[in-house]
């Protein structure tokens, strides 16, 4: 299985369309291994569900995103947990741990409804 975190300065981004980049961890137990950074390769509509399902992505958290993200990740077969912050690891071992649990929320407009959580 393969969880990104949508990442900025090690932590978990507010939005993570607008994140530095993405930390990818491999995980097929719930030992966390640390993670690999893949820079963010660009803030286009509907161009990062795809780059990180090519990327074989199974899960992404983020502290925030937009409906439209949600509802692609969705369709692409892709798990959405949102309203996380704190460490990469950190939260990292909580989702090995099943101890994370996406809030659901949406941000909308880019207006951040989500709260910067870093």
């Amino acid at each position: 299985m393969r969880i990104a975190i949508a990442t900025e300065g090690g932590r978990v981004s507010a939005h993570f369309g607008h994140c530095e980049g993405f930390t990818v961890y491999e995980s097929d137990s719930k030992e966390n291994k640390g993670g690999v950074f893949i820079p963010n390769p660009g803030h286009q509509p509907g161009f990062l569900p795809v780059f990180l399902k090519n990327e074989n992505v199974n899960v992404i958290i983020a502290g925030g995103m937009g409906e439209r993200a949600q509802s692609l990740f969705a369709e692409s077969g892709i798990d959405v947990v949102v309203g996380a912050h704190g460490r990469c690891d950190d939260v990292m071992d909580k989702y090995l741990q099943s101890e994370l649990v996406s809030s659901g929320e949406a941000c909308r407009e880019h207006m951040h409804n989500c709260e910067d959580h870093q």
